[in-house]
Order: structure tokens, then sequence, then C-alpha cells
């Protein structure tokens, strides 16, 4: 896969992970596979004071993943005591590099969180580790999250999943057909309007209206807003990989080949936490709560007028999400809803 205009100054400080040949779900054989990652802090001797990141749709190892505002010394994932392992997911294009046979060049890559799961524990084992202190990641992050505690239960002390289903939701699948439409019918332009939609998602009409209502008819100061995103997201990502990661959120189902979510997630019940966040448009509370109590799973709500993208914004309550999940005192109080009691407006997967 080819990069972005300006991965190679987005890829500075990263390390490579030869990985050899690699086989998707799909059956396809990636040849010389080289994912790239970025590792924050020493690793112990005994390898158990790792904590593995994920980053969403658009994220970058070169940053964490999105994860920096709580990566270093003295922050809740405090690098004077943790190793902080941000891999570059599969299909994404910030710097994992493979072949592909004769005649695939061109052709769709078929991608799965499952896939990407799996590759992350190659990147895992061959570092030596031999269990994560905790796997963390939010949205996309926080789906690959669900599938490496599902396929590999003893991988981890403890794990974090923030907004992410644990199975296909129609009304993520709706959003992503229009971004998938729009790329389609002009790749460039696009791209650059998947991305103003997206934005739309990842907040609340709640945040729009506070920020950018127009003090006079002829001010639209949303529409810069929306534009400078859009040509943003032009400058540093592919189109081929926005569309093969979409595929991937929608073909997202750790209960595939497992019988249910339940039977695929309560082995790390104990250990695993699903943090949803009220006022989310694009996976809302509710598909948290639902895979949650299917697996018997620790369920948080985030409180945020943000919506999708509180657990990059605010700092404050995920430091202390993840500082609680490593056993720390979080250093400030956790601006937290309390677990809901009411029933689930949908029905509990067995």
């Amino acid at each position: 896969m080819s990069g972005p205009p300006d991965a190679a100054a987005l890829r500075e400080g990263l390390s490579t992970h030869r990985a050899g040949d690699f086989t998707l779900e799909s059956g396809e054989t990636l040849r010389d596979v080289r994912q790239a990652y970025r590792l924050e802090g020493a690793i112990d001797a005994d390898g158990g004071n790792v904590v593995l990141l994920f980053h969403s749709l658009t994220g970058s190892p070169a940053d964490l993943g999105g994860w920096r505002p709580f990566v270093g010394p003295g922050l809740p994932i405090d690098t004077r005591r943790y190793a902080v392992l941000a891999p570059n997911l599969l299909g994404s294009c910030y710097g994992t590099r493979f072949l592909r046979g004769a005649g695939r060049a061109d052709a769709p890559l078929a991608v799965t969180t499952r896939d990407m799961a799996r590759l992350a524990e190659l990147l895992v084992r061959d570092l030596g580790i031999p269990r994560l202190a905790l796997v963390a990641g939010g949205s996309l992050g926080g789906m690959v999250t669900l599938e490496y505690c599902a396929t590999f239960p003893e991988a981890s002390r403890a794990a974090i999943s923030f907004a992410a289903p644990a199975s296909p939701t129609a009304w993520g699948a709706a959003w992503n057909h229009v971004h998938r439409t729009a790329i389609e019918a002009a790749p460039r332009s696009g791209l650059a309007l998947a991305r103003m939609v997206g934005m739309l998602t990842y907040r609340t009409p709640g945040e729009i209206e506070r920020r950018f209502r127009p003090p006079t008819p002829a001010s639209h100061p949303v529409r810069d807003y929306l534009e400078h995103h859009g040509e943003k997201l032009v400058r540093r990502f592919t189109t081929k990989s926005y569309l093969t990661l979409l595929d991937a959120i929608d073909s997202h189902n750790v209960a595939r080949g497992r019988g249910s979510v339940a039977r695929a997630l309560s082995p790390v019940r104990e250990s695993l936490s699903g943090v949803g966040i009220p006022g989310d448009l694009l996976y809302p509370p509710e598909e948290v709560l639902r895979w949650t109590r299917a697996a018997g799973a620790r369920y948080r709500e985030l409180a945020s007028p943000s919506g999708h993208d509180a657990f990059l914004l605010e700092t404050d309550s995920v430091g202390a999400i993840l500082a609680e999940a490593l056993g720390s005192e979080p250093a400030t109080p956790v601006p937290l809803l309390p677990p809901r009691t009411q029933p689930s407006p949908f029905a509990v997967l067995e």
C-alpha cells in the first residue's frame, strides 16, 4: 500500500516489525508484511509492563494513534513505569507495507479487525512480551481491542474498549456507505466530503452549535471548520486505505465463528471494560451496554458534551479510566456517570 504525500514525516520515529507472510481471514496471503509501530518507554526484563494502544480510523502510530495526551512521565500511562506500544493497523497507510500476489495489486483488500488483532499479537510476541499490562482502543481501535481479547484471552491483564460495538450495526454501516459512495464518485473530493460527514458524526449538535453558531446570517464558520478537516485528511491519508478500513469496520463481529458475543468475550469478563458515551451519534452507549451485559464485563459511561470523540477529548476522565485499569490512583476525580440500571433498548445477546 502506498502512503500519502507526507507519510515519511508521519513515520518519523517509527520502527518496523517484519512479520513475514500473513494469511488473512479471506484466505489471501500477504507476503513480506512489515508493520510500522511506535514504542515509548523501556520494556521490563519480564516484559509485563507494556500497554498496547490501537488507533482509530485515520490515526497514526507516530502520535500513538491519538493517545499522546495520556502517555508520558507523570501522565496516566507513565512511561517511567510502562512501555507503550502503538502499531499501525493492517490496511492503514501509515507505514505498514506488504506484497500481494500477481493480479491482486488493484483488487480490493479484505482485511478484518480479527486480522488486525492477529498481526498485532505477532508483534507483541516477537518483542518478547508474555502478557500485556493493558490493551485499549477507541472506535475502530476499540473494535480491534475486543477482537484481541476474544482471540487471545490470556494476553492482557486488563482491557478497555471505548465507544465501540462488538458486532455490526446498521447505523454505522449506513454512515460508512455514505462515506464510500462519496469516495467512489470522486476519490479526492469524495475523501474530503467523507471526512466532513465523519466530523459531524464524531461530535454532537450541541457542541457544533456552541462552537460555530454564526453571529450574522452571512457568517458560517462551521463551513470553514469542515472544509479544513476535509482538506487536511486528503493531504495525509489515501482513499484506498480509507475504503479498506471502512470495510473492516462493516465486517467487525467478535461472534463470528464463536457462537455469540457472550461466548467470545465472557472468558475476559473480569478484565474487560466497555466505555459508552452519551450523545455518541455513531455508536450510542446502548451498543456498548449491549455487549458488556452479554459478556458480564464492566460498563462505564463517560460524561461529555462532545459525543463520539470524547475518548480523545476528555483527557481527565479518560486518563482516570486508564489509570484505574492499570491499578493506579487517578490524579483527578473520575467524572463518570453511574452505570445504567434501566433495561437496554436492544435485546441482550446470548
